[in-house]
């Protein structure tokens, strides 16, 4: 079988992204929630506060270095094996790229210090001050990254002669038409992500009685964090549908398997799309339902995939990837509200609430990774919309070196991943300093000097 380089490429940088993707949007949102942390502890000088913060900044540095490393090899991609889109439109990506790391990264890089060792050496008002830089470090470097991707879904602010592209406003190419919606939707979703990984921890932690009284207190922060999030994102995903209806037509259509332009079009809640027939096979529909969410008309008109044809993204992977993030969004809402309605009418969580939430603590990974492959496929052919051809600006390499690169950023990325992974739990493993604490007070908790307690060494938490 012949092998097709531009598919082994798109294979491989899919990889890198989505590899990559995983660390920044647990460090973005975690970033928030340690400022919350260390401003309850400053104003209450509540030692559980601080027993939280030093936890969770654990995992904030590991997750960090993760994400720069991983974030490195995705830069050099761009290079290694889509040289026509540097050439093209470096004038445009080259800038935006930089100015991450001349803003962003420094920013980060300058305080992360402090953040990370200077809780006993510098004063508590400048050890805030850093923590609170390095969030909005974070926040710059998202803010970078999601201008030029939202420019390569909808061009705007430059002149092109065919073989490169020129700024005409540096306003119009950053807050191109589909960046605020865009930045707005990645932002929630890592707090999310972050709301789930906390509260996922925390539920392990409880399960295995190495909790203590700080457990429960972020647990309760994370669960409602959670249910005030959701509706919010599901506004913004509103907002974000309505954008891309007016700009990216074709990938509306490929989310919703809509093959011929129609008024009054159904929901597709499940189907099989056949790119071949040119139809949805075992289609369950709601009617109308399509064209009242994506126009918020019920006789609104979608355009159909017949209309792009040779000129639409491959349907099945956006029209799955889309009901992935959808339903786990949806499931997200139901465990936090219940969780939720579990803490307002008994003060505590039941133990299956605490499984399914132990059960979700990547849950916001999947969900942001099906997002962005309905982004990113949703963008194909094109590598900017409308302009450059994906085919077009591929390095030429032979398929055999491609997929040898691919198969070895494979397994590096997958012992990595079963790496994190394990290093978090196991710092989760450890018995909660505020255990310890509850002692100390003569408050019911298990003495440090118990065999089992004394053989580990004492968490977070």
């Amino acid at each position: 079988m012949e092998l097709d380089p531009v598919l082994l490429s798109r294979i491989q940088f899919a990889l890198n992204i989505s590899f990559h993707i995983l660390f920044p949007t647990i460090t973005i949102g975690l970033a928030y929630f340690i400022i919350y942390f260390r401003v309850r502890y400053t104003l209450t000088r509540d030692p559980h506060w601080d027993f939280i913060y030093t936890f969770w900044v654990k995992v904030f540095a590991l997750t960090f270095a993760l994400g720069v490393v991983t974030g490195i090899v995705m830069s050099f991609q761009f290079g290694t094996n889509w040289p026509g889109f540097m050439e093209q439109a470096g004038n445009i990506a080259g800038p935006l790229l930089g100015y991450e790391v001349l803003t962003a990264f420094f920013l980060e890089a300058s305080f992360l210090g402090i953040m990370l060792f200077g809780k006993s050496r510098v004063s508590n008002r400048l050890h805030l001050i850093s923590t609170i830089v390095v969030a909005l470090g974070t926040t710059l470097s998202a803010f970078w990254i999601l201008s030029l991707n939202s420019w390569m879904q909808t061009p705007t602010g430059y002149t092109y002669d065919g073989d490169a592209m020129i700024v005409e406003s540096w306003l119009a190419v950053i807050f191109n038409p589909s960046f605020p919606y865009r930045f707005a939707h990645m932002m929630v979703a890592c707090l999310l992500t972050a709301s789930f990984l906390v509260a996922g921890v925390s539920a392990w932690r409880t399960l295995r009685k190495v909790d203590g009284p700080a457990t429960a207190r972020v647990m309760r922060t994370a669960v409602i964090a959670a249910a005030l999030l959701i509706p919010v994102q599901i506004f913004l995903g509103d907002l974000h549908g309505l954008n891309t209806l007016k700009h990216q037509p074709a990938k509306v259509a490929a989310i919703e398997a809509v093959w011929e332009t129609e008024r009054g079009a159904a929901l597709t809640l499940f189907g099989f799309p056949d790119e071949t027939a040119r139809t949805t096979h075992a289609a369950i529909k709601v009617p109308k339902l399509g064209s009242l969410i994506l126009t918020h008309e019920w006789d609104g008109e979608l355009k159909g995939l017949n209309e792009f044809i040779g000129e639409h993204p491959p349907v099945a992977p956006v029209f799955w990837s889309f009901r992935i993030m959808v339903g786990v969004g949806m499931l997200m809402l139901l465990i936090s509200w219940l969780a939720v309605w579990q803490y307002w009418r008994r003060g505590a969580l039941g133990l299956n609430t605490l499984r399914a939430l132990f059960a979700m603590t990547f849950s916001g990974w999947v969900a942001v990774l099906a997002g962005w492959y309905v982004t990113e496929i949703g963008r194909q052919p094109w590598i900017v919309s409308g302009l450059i051809k994906t085919a077009d600006v591929v390095a030429d390499h032979p398929a055999g070196t491609v997929l040898t690169t691919l198969v070895a950023y494979s397994v590096i990325y997958t012992f990595l991943l079963i790496s994190y992974i394990g290093a978090l739990f196991y710092m989760s493993s450890k018995p909660a300093q505020s255990l310890l604490h509850m002692h100390n007070y003569g408050l019911p908790g298990r003495h440090p000097e118990d065999q089992a307690f004394s053989k580990q060494p004492i968490g977070g938490q």
